[in-house]
């Protein structure tokens, strides 16, 4: 069903804002999307590319390790026996004769033998190796020289649990002020605190490096599709309700405020806080306005799906 509007993309003219515009009239129809109880009303938070400064040898000064994925991680498909579960993999580990869990944030921090070897870089800032977790991808600027590039490889399976509510909850931020600046700040001011909040979101992130050839020719980081990220143009779904590679008309506002921020977007990645049909992370690109604009995002948004003319309704 895209063949043919993918086919018909690659004459139009970018460049050519009365062009695009009738190529999507011609080849799609758009869909407002709704909750199961016919909710439009969504939420669109904001994500970005940081710059860590790191190391690939450990030192006082670059501790904090960013792995790769460990060889005891398990992928458990199972949508040969239930079908509904097509977009669901699970992790897990053996132990023994049963498959468990894997290791929650707090053992892994701890240093499980299973990590070793495993360290792709150091970094010289828990709460920014933490936050680049929550992004998925970044880069890391080397002591030895040269930047690095990194993507997001795997996750251990744990559920995802926001440290700005645990904040919230503990009465150490106000819910209009829990911003991801706010959350880097009370951490740099509670050192000795930190390891105990990152640990109440016991999700965690393995890395793979992006190799240099292939770092060279993107300017964005590679989502979930395995496509650059555009700065502006690219939204993370949950791909259960919104398929991967679909434009998507979002309309919400710009970050604590109420001008409009109305634009066709490329669902192109996905995270894990990500869930729903009316739940979107908007990407703002790489520097520090990405990061300011991505930190205070928390805004109503409303989508819809722009789907081929001759394709049956999405259901």
């Amino acid at each position: 069903m895209w063949r043919e509007p993918c086919a018909a993309a690659v004459a139009i003219d970018s460049r050519d804002a009365a062009a695009v515009r009738t190529f999507f009239e011609r080849h799609f129809t758009a869909y407002q999307a709704l909750t199961p109880e016919g909710k439009d009303a969504g939420l669109a938070t904001g994500y970005y590319e940081p710059l860590l400064n790191g190391s690939r040898i450990r030192s006082e000064q670059y501790r904090y390790p960013l792995y790769a994925p460990p060889d005891d991680l398990l992928t458990i498909d199972l949508v040969e026996l239930y079908p509904e579960l097509k977009d669901k993999r699970l992790r897990g580990r053996v132990e023994g004769k049963r498959v468990v869990p894997y290791w929650p944030r707090s053992e892994i921090e701890a240093g499980r033998p299973a990590l070793t070897g495993k360290e792709l870089v150091f970094v010289d800032d828990a709460v920014e190796a933490f936050f680049l977790q929550i992004q998925g991808s970044g880069r890391v600027r080397l002591a030895e020289g040269g930047v690095m590039r990194i993507g997001y490889a795997d996750q251990n399976g744990q559920p995802f649990r926001s440290v700005a509510r645990v904040l919230i909850e503990r009465g150490e931020l106000s819910p209009d002020g829990a911003s991801m600046q706010a959350i880097k700040e009370w951490g740099r001011r509670h050192p000795e605190a930190l390891p105990e909040l990152l640990d109440q979101n016991p999700s965690y992130v393995f890395f793979r490096e992006v190799t240099p050839d292939t770092a060279a020719t993107i300017d964005g980081p590679l989502g979930t599709l395995g496509v650059p990220l555009a700065a502006g143009r690219a939204i993370a779904v949950d791909p259960r309700s919104i398929p991967l590679g679909a434009p998507v008309f979002l309309a919400t506002t710009w970050p604590l405020s109420t001008r409009p921020l109305n634009r066709l977007v490329l669902a192109q990645d996905t995270g894990g806080a990500i869930r729903g049909p009316l739940r979107v992370d908007f990407f703002w690109g790489f520097g520090d306005d990405a990061a300011r604009q991505a930190g205070r995002m928390k805004q109503a948004a409303r989508l819809w799906l722009l789907w081929p003319k001759d394709a049956p309704p999405p259901s």
